[in-house]
């Protein structure tokens, strides 16, 4: 069965690809002095998703050309390569946006959240695994009231390669002390996904704006487990541990396993009747 749910962060708990790509546009706005964020620059990052930040910004300033506008600023930032000054200014724009925890709760995606939630109140274990750095993690966890929905927190700090290569996953696997069969992932990039295929783990791909388009043309995944609809999600995960019970566990009706609703407290039920 499957007995732990893995969950991605950036794109997949929040939306804060869409805030990432609009800190790297004003950075480059700032960069050329130009009288509004460069829509160029969110087209860049959005072909980035689901990697680290050194790729990201290497990538963005390749594709916008932007090394003769960061090298002079090397000293100024401490930076001992062009891309580096351009992480600082993007995470620095990025901290200022989310210093207000109602952003973030404001761009939270309600139905990965919620099932997150029910899978820790119907026993299943529960796991984050993201790219991100630690503080910048446990900054949103704390925005969100996640902390105590999460079993096993990962983060870059925790791997020497990130996503996607899979050692992230197959860590989470090992804290756990799970077959990486008996693990679901939601993910949202292309590279988050190939991680995840790697490590053996069953895949819900949850298409977002920055993302689609990527997961599609990647081919990493079964189009039927991309995930278009958010507020179908919970059918999906059930989908997900119907096939499995029936392939690999050869469970003929695995409707028992599946994740359900909470039952209401019982003066909910007594007034319902």
């Amino acid at each position: 069965m499957i007995r732990a749910i893995v969950f991605d962060l950036d794109g997949v708990l929040v939306q804060s690809e869409k805030l990432k790509a609009q800190a790297y546009a004003i950075a480059v706005q700032r960069l050329r002095g130009l009288s509004e964020p460069d829509p160029r620059a969110i087209e860049a990052y959005r072909a980035t998703v689901g990697t680290d930040k050194e790729a990201a910004s290497r990538f963005v300033m390749h594709e916008l050309g932007l090394e003769q506008h960061l090298r002079p600023l090397m000293p100024q930032y401490s930076a001992g390569e062009p891309w580096q000054v351009l992480t600082e200014m993007r995470t620095a724009i990025y901290d200022e946006m989310v210093a207000d925890p109602q952003v973030l709760r404001d761009n939270q995606w309600p139905h990965t959240v919620g099932l997150l939630r029910l899978a820790k109140e119907n026993g299943c274990r529960t796991a984050l695994a993201t790219n991100s750095e630690l503080s910048n993690v446990l900054h949103v966890l704390h925005a969100l009231d996640l902390e105590r929905s999460l079993d096993l927190v990962l983060t870059r700090e925790d791997v020497e390669k990130p996503k996607p290569d899979p050692e992230i996953y197959l860590l989470a696997a090992q804290r756990f002390e799970l077959p990486s069969e008996e693990m679901l992932v939601v993910e949202d990039s292309p590279n988050g996904v190939r991680a995840a295929v790697a490590a053996g783990m069953n895949v819900i791909a949850f298409a977002t704006p920055f993302t689609v388009k990527g997961l599609h043309e990647s081919k990493v995944l079964d189009h039927k487990w991309i995930l278009h609809e958010s507020d179908k999600l919970l059918d999906m995960a059930q989908r997900v541990i119907r096939e499995h019970e029936r392939n690999v566990h050869g469970v003929k009706d695995p409707r028992e396993t599946q994740l359900e609703d909470p039952p209401a407290p019982e003066e909910d039920r007594a007034d319902a009747g």
